[in-house]
């Protein structure tokens, strides 16, 4: 393809990406091809010479389409959402087209600083102190990987990646069983490993960490012998949005000196709105915070924003700047290669910055405060029903529930064809979880474009499928 070519086809994609948005909802949610179909759809062997656009692009909504569960469905209610706005993907394609690689503010000195801009616009919707400074990650995954190796390191006094963990007293990494499996691998790659991860018990509606629980756990390591490194407090879980009382186990965390990090991945984007913070009080005094404005924010996947109390710490666990990476006869700059694990980096900061300009904050709180109170709205429709109980409360716009009819037995293989019969009827997306050992379905809505009809919808479709299933009887004792 020749460059001369680009505008025709730039406008082609331009409007087939607007009706696709706009019509997205007529879809199914969730794909429906059966696995191996897209692959057996796709050649064994690359071309070997170079074929017309028009045929590739023919292709793509031939093979590719077909195999798309539609995130950008306004009836998508599974998992969190990675929402793509208009502005979002208008920014994502200025950054494909200049495709800077931002490692160093030499090498992209418009996309270090308005990084560093971004993050401070962000820290201020979320009205964290000035002590913070943030960067952008590709995900909270690499967020919390990068707070458990400073935790590490801070615990082996700045030694850890020059000796290594051979020989040294085992770390210990606190944390309750609603964490995401993000904070295990972390503790993986970290070398701490798993048998390290202490999972403290929960109590309450947030099925939040107890902190009682916390120190009794770290005072009984000390008294092994063992060596508490820090504590990962979950704000919004994703398969209750499990909330830790951050202010409760923070001042024990700092009692014994150990690093913190909030996983508040989804949950984090609402704090822009002030009458949702009450869920994480104190949350200043933790070292490390991180949330996806790419789960609920309208920027598209990957966005990540991590703040540091004190990035000093993140820098000097993580940089590495042999001569070629050095910027010599400039002051004050920041690499953020620095402060994550991969050294190359795209230019994140462009659709943060197009999406709150074009919205402004007050944009962005309506829909959040929307999805809320429309899911809250739809809890309210359901738990009224007799056949079926809410298991989890609403924890900002995400809650579950269990279908029980009465005198039914088997009911965590009834939940699970409920869910299943749902999502292959395809007017809306939910999935699954276990609380207590019960299989249970999950509803939050997240989607950018979802309206009140969309959730109101979902109250008629789980309720009229639910009574198609057959339920077999208890059996008589």
């Amino acid at each position: 393809m020749r460059w001369d070519e680009f505008s025709e086809w730039g406008k082609r994609i331009s409007e087939w990406t607007q009706h696709y948005h706009q019509t997205v909802g007529q879809h199914p949610v969730r794909a429906r091809t059966e696995p191996g179909e897209v692959l057996n759809a796709l050649p064994a062997k690359a071309p070997e010479q170079g074929e017309p656009i028009e045929g590739i692009f023919r292709d793509f909504e031939r093979v590719v389409m077909p195999g798309i569960t539609h995130w950008q469905h306004p009836r998508f209610f599974a998992y969190f959402n990675s929402n793509a706005s208009a502005p979002s993907v208008l920014a994502e394609f200025l950054a494909s087209a200049i495709a800077p690689q931002c490692m160093l503010w030499q090498t992209s000195p418009a996309a270090t600083e308005m990084e560093t801009r971004m993050m401070d616009w962000l820290r201020q919707a979320l009205d964290l102190p000035e002590g913070f400074a943030g960067v952008i990650q590709d995900s909270a995954s690499s967020a919390t990987l990068a707070a458990v190796l400073t935790m590490r390191e801070k615990a082996l006094n700045w030694q850890g990646n020059r000796q290594g963990l051979f020989g040294q007293t085992p770390l210990r990494v606190y944390c309750s069983s609603e964490v995401h499996t993000s904070v295990d691998r972390a503790i993986w790659v970290a070398g701490i490993g798993q048998d390290n991860l202490v999972r403290v018990p929960i109590k309450g509606d947030w099925r939040g960490m107890d902190p009682a629980a916390l120190e009794a756990a770290i005072r009984a390591d000390l008294d092994a012998g063992l060596h508490p490194a820090g504590v990962i407090l979950c704000v919004g879980g994703t398969g209750t949005g499990a909330t830790d009382p951050v202010d409760e186990c923070l001042e024990v965390a700092q009692k014994y000196g150990l690093y913190t990090h909030v996983d508040a991945a989804w949950a984090g984007s609402a704090m822009i709105c002030p009458e949702y913070r009450h869920y994480w009080p104190g949350v200043d005094q933790a070292d490390s915070i991180v949330f996806n404005p790419h789960k609920w924010l309208g920027v598209q996947f990957d966005c990540c924003a991590h703040f540091l109390k004190n990035p000093d710490d993140l820098v000097q666990t993580l940089a590495i700047s042999p001569e070629y990476l050095k910027t010599h006869g400039q002051d004050g700059i920041i690499n953020y290669s620095e402060w994550s694990v991969p050294l190359g980096r795209r230019f994140r900061a462009l659709k943060l910055w197009f999406v709150i300009r074009a919205y402004g904050l007050e944009g962005l709180r309506a829909r959040l405060r929307n999805h809320v109170n429309w899911s809250r709205d739809l809890h309210d429709r359901l738990a009224a029903e007799p056949d079926f109980r809410i298991v989890t409360p609403p924890m900002w716009s995400l809650w579950t529930f269990r279908y029980e009819p009465a005198d039914a037995a088997g009911l965590d293989d009834l939940n699970l064809r409920l869910v299943n019969a749902i999502n292959d009827d395809g007017r809306i997306y939910l999935t699954q979880t276990r609380v207590d050992g019960d299989m249970v379905i999950r509803f939050q809505a997240g989607q950018f474009e979802t309206t009140e009809d969309d959730v109101r919808m979902a109250f008629d479709v789980i309720t009229q499928i639910a009574r198609t299933l057959p339920t077999p009887p208890q059996e008589d004792r």
